[in-house]
């Protein structure tokens, strides 16, 4: 699993086993690789590494889910709020770069099967969804999922949640 033929794996793993963490599967091997902010509690948790090739980053992110409480959905604020700089720094850079992970927040309605149900939840709340639609228009992202298969606007879904528990998939976003 580490490294499957033909591919290179880089991994940023959280101190606490088996609780969260990132990688990147590459054919090619990068120029460099950057695992974590350089932020302590952010490192810890294990939720950022960036691949660089030339002039292109490729970024694997795990925002904090905040469905286990209040103290959660603060550390998920906070990452939020800490994080904004780092992709601010990319989009300013002239870098290319993509962003894929697991944003534990359904963006807009149509990336949520159950949403009229789900909007007090952490994930839909409108904190997180506006901080999204902020971080789209101040950054410049694309949803690359939505823009490469519009056909399906009301069939695919970013999040799906049944009785109260909630998974999000991998979304990828690039400057376009």
């Amino acid at each position: 699993m580490l490294n499957p033929p033909g591919f290179h794996g880089y991994f940023h793993y959280a101190e606490k086993k088996g609780y969260s963490g990132v990688g990147i599967y590459s054919k090619k091997q990068p120029d460099q690789i950057i695992e974590g902010l350089s932020i302590p509690d952010i490192d810890a948790e294990g939720r950022h590494i960036e691949a660089v090739f030339g002039d292109l980053s490729v970024v694997s992110l795990y925002l904090p889910s905040g469905s286990s409480g209040e103290e959660r959905q603060a550390a998920k604020f906070a990452f939020m709020e800490r994080f904004l700089p780092r992709l601010e720094a990319l989009a300013t850079s002239g870098r290319e770069f993509i962003l894929c992970g697991d944003w534990n927040i359904a963006h807009t309605e149509r990336d949520l099967k159950n949403w009229k149900d789900n909007r007090k939840n952490s994930g839909c709340l409108p904190e997180e969804r506006a901080w999204m639609s902020d971080l789209f228009d101040r950054i410049g992202l694309v949803d690359v999922y939505r823009r490469i298969y519009p056909e399906h606007e009301n069939e695919a879904y970013t999040w799906w949640s049944n009785r109260g528990q909630a998974w999000a998939k991998s979304v990828g976003w690039r400057i376009g």
